[in-house]
């Protein structure tokens, strides 16, 4: 059998990394093409039916549309799609619309996601095309100005979103939290921002987004119009439990209209504040005693360590037992909810988890120009955080919680 030479490939001049670009890039195009192809002759085969008084087919193919360009995550491609003749009389005639390419789509979901993205993570309006075309190869029409354009564009996204309705909504659980930014532009009294977030659980475990919103610091006023503009819009049932840091705004807030729901203080915030009242030296021993209390298997054991760091501290760091002791029932209120929910609840980390990489932002930008910007690029980063959270382990036991099953240490209590 004859050996195959080089001359038989025709391989182009690139790297072998853009030979397989290509490479896929076509097999790509070819795929896509098939497929809307397939949208089409199947739509059209549905209305086979519809003949004239001669028996000639009303709906029928009529050769390819323009060609398209769309800007995907391996690089351009350029589409041909069908057209589709409808010879029906106007009030009859139907319009063919591809599902996998809708009409004017001029950038995949992925290169959506891609732009913000990489302004959140800090690269410059300057720097945008070289980054793009690193990334994507050729990028017509992701300039500098449409970055730009996008970003504008979101302030209409966050408005329309924070006016949605909430009527239906029910959470069992929510995280509450005050996120500070630095705002170059403003006034030097108010060159710091707080954002207010909340979040909550759904009945199938599902975490989401609920409000984002600018307050006045974590004020309870700032607190009380938040939880109200949700409650006007349709949030009626109160939760069975949030959780937060010491913020004595949302505390006091949510007091006043979620009366019955329990209080959880998040342990991460707590553990930091005691160390914070004690020498460098006692600090790793400390936190390991604190972790003994709210990793212990039951409120008995978590009660016996929780006494005893008391004992061993009070006399000569007395303020660091009282901040730990202050709160003691809404620090193990977790044992009244299911074991499997204890990882999500002890703490408020879902969202300081979430804005980890916002603070990146402002590190390599100095911080927003302005609190509007601010506003909008949390809203960005926490909306594309959203489509990555997973259910809560064990979401199958929330309607049991919702119908006041009771909790013991974890455990369902026995009949």
């Amino acid at each position: 059998m004859s050996q195959p030479t080089p001359e038989a490939f025709a391989f182009p001049s690139e790297s072998p990394r853009d030979v397989l670009t290509e490479i896929l890039r076509a097999s790509a195009q070819r795929a896509l093409a098939a497929a809307v192809k397939a949208e089409a002759d199947e739509w059209i085969e549905q209305r086979a039916h519809v003949i004239d008084e001669n028996g000639h087919r009303q709906v029928v193919r009529n050769g390819h549309q323009p060609p398209r360009t769309i800007q995907t995550g391996i690089g351009p491609m350029e589409l041909k799609r069908p057209r589709v003749h409808d010879r029906r009389p106007d009030g009859e005639r139907e319009c063919f619309q591809s599902v996998v390419v809708p009409p004017y789509l001029r950038r995949s979901r992925s290169v959506e996601e891609l732009i913000p993205c990489l302004y959140l993570h800090g690269i410059s309006m300057g720097d945008f095309n070289r980054a793009l075309e690193a990334l994507l190869g050729e990028a017509p029409g992701l300039s500098a100005n449409t970055v730009n354009r996008m970003v504008l564009g979101w302030q209409d996204e966050y408005d329309d979103w924070s006016k949605r309705s909430l009527s239906g909504k029910e959470y069992v659980y929510v995280w509450a939290d005050g996120v500070y930014f630095n705002v170059r532009l403003e006034e030097a009294d108010n060159a710091r921002q707080c954002i207010l977030v909340l979040m909550g659980a759904t009945a199938d475990g599902k975490k989401e987004l609920i409000a984002i919103t600018d307050g006045y610091r974590e004020s309870e006023q700032s607190w009380l119009d938040l939880l109200r503009d949700v409650q006007r819009r349709g949030l009626t049932v109160a939760p069975k439990l949030a959780i937060a840091d010491g913020a004595l705004g949302f505390w006091a807030a949510m007091r006043k209209l979620w009366p019955t729901t329990r209080e959880q203080r998040c342990w991460v915030h707590k553990t930091a504040n005691v160390l914070n009242k004690l020498p460098k030296s006692m600090q790793a021993k400390a936190k390991s005693r604190l972790h003994d209390i709210w990793q212990a298997e039951t409120r008995e054991t978590a009660n016996e360590a929780f006494d005893a760091f008391v004992e061993d501290y009070e006399a000569k760091y007395p303020k660091a037992v009282e901040c730990l002791v202050k709160d003691r029932d809404a620090l193990l209120a977790f044992y009244d909810f299911p074991a499997e929910h204890w990882k999500h609840i002890r703490t408020s980390n879902p969202i300081e988890s979430t804005f980890s990489t916002v603070r990146l932002r402002h590190r390599r930008t100095k911080g927003n120009g302005n609190r509007a910007a601010c506003l909008t690029m949390v809203f960005k980063l926490a909306q594309s955080a959203e489509r990555r959270w997973r259910k809560l382990n064990g979401h199958e036991l929330i309607p049991e919680i919702i119908r006041g099953v009771r909790f013991v240490n974890g455990a369902k209590e026995a009949a």
